[in-house]
């Protein structure tokens, strides 16, 4: 980050990034303990759920890739393994993990976003670096777990990280506080997700139109 901006963005930021990958790399744990593999392969899905998207993120816009600098991150990611390890998975089925999934998304996706603009990437590719961050790591996981990923479905799931990232972008263009512009973005998205799981809301698929 420039250094005018590493003060302003650093607590909030901190926040969303270790909320979102406590969450995440649950979802990845979790993933490895229903197909009954071992704990390493958990701690594998909980670390590649976790950091995936903000390592893409970081390589992209020439920034240091922020596990390999900061230690907690990978200890998090083990951590997390071992809760979810330890407990019934039964504790961590439906609409709760789902939401809790869709809150670490649009923090992210800020998160992304933020960062992206702080390092001078222009406002269409910052919102991009938002939905890598909060998409890109559930991705990965469900690719090597060889399952159907999210982005294949109609749910607003890219939606919801792509509304985040553009109130994120357009707020710190406007010079808007960079607190309330964070928060707001936050709380839009994960609106937005939570309306979608909860009434399943979804985009319009396409219908190949027959020739008249």
């Amino acid at each position: 980050m420039t250094s005018a901006l590493v003060p302003s963005l650093t607590p909030v930021l901190d926040v969303l990034d270790y909320a979102g990958l406590a969450v995440f790399a649950l979802t990845g744990a979790l993933l490895a303990a229903k197909e009954k593999q071992t704990f390493v392969t958990a701690a594998f899905f909980a670390l590649v759920t976790g950091v995936g998207g903000g390592t893409i993120r970081d390589l992209l816009i020439g920034a240091p890739v922020f596990w390999i600098e900061d230690a907690w991150i990978a200890a998090v990611c083990f951590a997390v393994a071992l809760i979810a390890w330890f407990t019934p998975v039964r504790w961590w089925e439906g609409k709760l993990l789902d939401f809790a999934d869709g809150a670490g998304l649009t923090a992210y996706a800020v998160l992304g976003s933020a960062k992206a603009m702080s390092f001078g990437v222009p406002p269409v590719p910052a919102v991009l670096m938002g939905i890598i961050t909060g998409c890109v790591g559930g991705i990965i996981r469900d690719v090597v777990a060889g399952r159907p990923s999210i982005i294949m479905r109609p749910e607003l799931y890219v939606t919801a990280a792509a509304f985040s990232a553009v109130l994120t972008v357009g707020g710190m263009m406007a010079n808007l506080p960079d607190l309330w512009v964070w928060g707001a973005a936050w709380l839009a998205g994960f609106a937005l997700r939570s309306a979608a799981i909860k009434w399943e809301i979804a985009l319009p698929t396409y219908r190949e139109r027959s020739a008249s």
